[in-house]
C-alpha cells in the first residue's frame, strides 16, 4: 500500500490507531506549519514596534520642520521686536543714575516731600542690593500731611528724571491726634536704582549692558 492510499484509508476521528509513520509526518507538518505562524506574528510584531518608532520620529520631525518654517517666517519681525526691546532697554538704562549722582536723587526725593508741603519724620536709606547690571538703593521714609499733600508728593516722585519707585504703603491717622486735625502719617519704602560701574559688574553684565545701552 503506497503513502496515498494509507492517507485515504485513515480514519480520521481516531488518530491514535495511525501508522507511527505517518503520525510522525503529521507532527512535523503541523510542527512547521505552527514554526511558521509563529515567525510571522513575531517578524509582524518586530516591524510594527519599528514602525510606530519610526512614525513618532516623522511627527516630531514635521513638528520641528512646522516650528523652524514660523520662525523664518517671522524672523523679520523677531528682528525688529528684539531691537524695539533693545532701545527700551537703552532708554530705561540711561534713567539710572550713577553712583556719584545717588546723593542728588536722595536730595531730590527728600526735597519732593518738602516741596508738597510734608513734614519729613524719617528718611533712612538702607543697604544696597546688586543686581545684574544696576543696584536698588530701599530707603525708609515716613512723612505727615494730608491726603491732597500725599497725592502731590506721589505725582512729583513720577515726574522725577530719574527712576523711584514706592512699596509697602501705609497710611494712618497721626497720634496723639489733635481736635480737628486731618494730619495723617505715611510710611513707605522708595526704591532708587543706580548703574552699576565697569568695575562692579561681571563679565556677562558688562555685554549686556552696553548692548542695551546702545543708541
Amino acid at each position: 500500500m503506497n503513502l496515498i492510499e494509507q492517507f485515504q484509508a485513515l480514519d480520521w476521528r481516531d488518530p491514535g490507531r495511525w501508522p507511527l509513520g505517518i503520525r510522525i509526518m503529521v507532527a512535523s507538518f503541523v510542527f512547521v506549519v505552527a514554526s511558521f505562524l509563529f515567525s510571522m506574528v513575531l517578524i509582524y510584531n518586530t516591524q510594527m514596534d519599528e514602525y510606530e518608532q519610526v512614525q513618532t520620529e516623522q511627527d516630531q520631525l514635521w513638528a520641528e520642520f512646522e516650528q523652524k518654517q514660523h520662525q523664518a517666517a517671522n524672523f523679520a519681525a523677531y528682528r525688529a521686536q528684539l531691537k524695539d526691546m533693545e532701545r527700551s532697554f537703552g532708554a530705561m538704562l540711561r534713567q539710572l543714575p550713577g553712583r556719584t549722582e545717588v546723593p542728588n536723587l536722595l536730595v531730590d526725593i527728600s526735597q519732593t516731600g518738602n516741596g508738597a508741603g510734608l513734614d519729613e519724620k524719617l528718611f533712612q536709606p538702607g543697604a544696597e542690593l546688586k543686581q545684574d547690571f544696576y543696584a536698588e538703593l530701599p530707603i525708609k521714609i515716613r512723612l505727615t500731611g494730608s491726603y491732597h499733600e500725599f497725592g502731590n508728593f506721589v505725582s512729583g516722585i513720577a515726574a522725577l528724571p530719574r527712576i523711584v519707585t514706592l512699596h509697602d504703603i501705609q497710611i494712618q491717622p497721626e497720634l496723639p491726634k489733635s481736635v480737628g486735625s486731618d494730619q495723617l502719617v505715611l510710611d513707605l519704602t522708595a526704591k532708587t536704582y543706580r548703574y552699576l560701574e565697569d568695575d562692579e559688574m561681571s563679565t556677562d553684565s558688562k555685554k549686556g549692558a552696553r548692548k542695551g545701552a546702545t543708541p
